[in-house]
């Protein structure tokens, strides 16, 4: 019988160690100093919102986890001893045959004055919620730097507790180096109509001391002083891979791997966040710190210590968010700019809180992929016309068959057949509106 050992109880981790268990009897180790059990990370800010309580966030009981014969250790590593499969932890030591390193992401830092006072940090971890949660009581003003998804998911949680808030994004647009100008426009303005201070184009040049270590405010680059009790620094995610650094391991940003999810060292594996593909697929990502990624690379390693060694094909890309009540999705190729050989359909509702854009080849009518803001489609949908490689035209016609908003909601597949033909002079057929639609409009 082997020894698996699992470093990290995040999803990644804990689907290799459901999927392995599944088909093995193997003993299956699971280490984590972040918590005792796993839970959903995307779920943090719900816990501070007051809208779920952390044993809400926990997707097994925790008896799940003994009669399922999984171990779970509480406790750091520290080193490991590649060459005596031997890792040491802050309270033990643990031996393996086959290690899986899942220890997923920490939250960036650029050496800006001030950074390591209280008061001042990320969020990624418990940890982190238990540290916001201390140190934003009573306060008067908080800033938040960095225009990305864990920026406005922190200012979300401030505004919900009606701490007042300014936002630094150093981009001219909120988190324009992925949405296009209109999308990231649409957003800009739902931050700004929510009280919430943005300035954009502004970055942060140092944090300021109140004489006892705590945080008293920031300092921009133009020169500006914003007074604040509690600054987020939300720029980023890196591989949390620090233990590691004088390790023999082939490392870049993240720990190297293959298509099979191996490292430079026989029987060690590398999945998650902090794991880097040597040679990602076409328009994926060396690191993709997302949930689903995560997820994927849990089940294919599993099947690998199985003894069916299987590679990693994650398919389409897709992600989403939420900023603040508009919800995001995106399938598939959505550049910022559209590429020489593309061509696009853009359309936004009257009211700046929904849009729909989809970007297709411009020569062969094939559709590339699709960015919606407050529009809900359907995955599995998407997902198959843009790896069938679906023409424009059939999807435009079909549109209504991928909506997945709740009945009463004012269907937006005619508006876009409407302008798909009046901008780009074809002649898709335009849906009649039902008899409900009627009276909605």
């Amino acid at each position: 019988m082997k020894n698996i050992v699992i470093i990290g109880n995040g999803i990644a981790g804990i689907t290799a160690a459901r999927h392995i268990r599944k088909q093995s009897n193997d003993h299956i180790v699971v280490i984590s100093g972040e918590t005792d059990h796993f839970f959903s990370r995307t779920a943090l800010m719900y816990i501070y919102m007051g809208h779920m309580k952390y044993e809400h966030t926990k997707p097994y009981e925790d008896w799940f986890w003994e009669k399922n014969k999984i171990e779970l250790v509480k406790g750091w590593v520290k080193t490991i001893d590649f060459e005596n499969k031997t890792l040491h932890l802050d309270t033990d030591t643990v031996s393996y045959h086959q290690l899986i390193i899942a220890t997923g992401s920490r939250s960036n830092k650029f050496g800006w004055p001030g950074q390591d006072l209280k008061g001042v940090q990320g969020l990624y971890s418990y940890q982190d919620l238990e540290s916001m949660e201390a140190t934003t009581q009573d306060i008067d003003h908080a800033v938040v730097v960095g225009g990305g998804l864990i920026g406005i998911e922190m200012v979300e949680m401030l505004h919900s507790r009606h701490i007042p808030v300014t936002f630094l994004v150093r981009e001219d647009s909120f988190w324009d180096i992925v949405l296009p100008p209109e999308e990231s426009e649409m957003i800009n303005r739902h931050i700004q109509e929510y009280g919430i201070d943005l300035k954009l184009g502004t970055e942060l040049d140092q944090i300021l001391d109140d004489g006892t270590g705590k945080v008293k405010g920031v300092k921009t680059k133009s020169g500006d002083l914003i007074n604040c009790q509690f600054v987020g620094l939300t720029v980023g995610v890196s591989p949390n891979i620090g233990f590691l650094r004088e390790a023999q391991l082939e490392m870049d940003k993240g720990i190297l791997v293959n298509e099979y999810l191996e490292t430079s060292i026989p029987d060690v594996y590398a999945i998650g966040d902090c794991a880097q593909l040597r040679e990602p697929l076409p328009h994926r990502k060396p690191i993709e710190a997302i949930w689903y990624a995560g997820r994927m690379m849990g089940e294919t390693i599993a099947q690998t210590i199985l003894g069916n060694k299987t590679a990693y094909k994650p398919g389409v890309w897709f992600n989403s968010a939420k900023f603040f009540d508009i919800e995001y999705q995106v399938y598939g190729q959505v550049n910022t700019r559209l590429k020489g050989d593309e061509s696009s359909i853009y359309w936004e509702d009257d009211s700046g809180k929904k849009s729909v854009r989809i970007v297709f080849n411009k020569d062969t009518g094939i559709v590339l992929g699709m960015n919606t803001l407050g529009v809900r489609f359907r995955h599995e949908v998407w997902d198959r016309w843009i790896s069938s490689e679906e023409k424009i035209g059939n999807v435009i016609t079909n549109l209504r068959k991928s909506l997945f908003d709740p009945e009463f909601f004012k269907e937006v597949d005619i508006a876009i057949q409407e302008k798909f033909n009046q901008e780009l002079g074809h002649n898709v057929p335009v849906r009649k509106k039902s008899f409900l639609e009627k009276i909605l409009s």
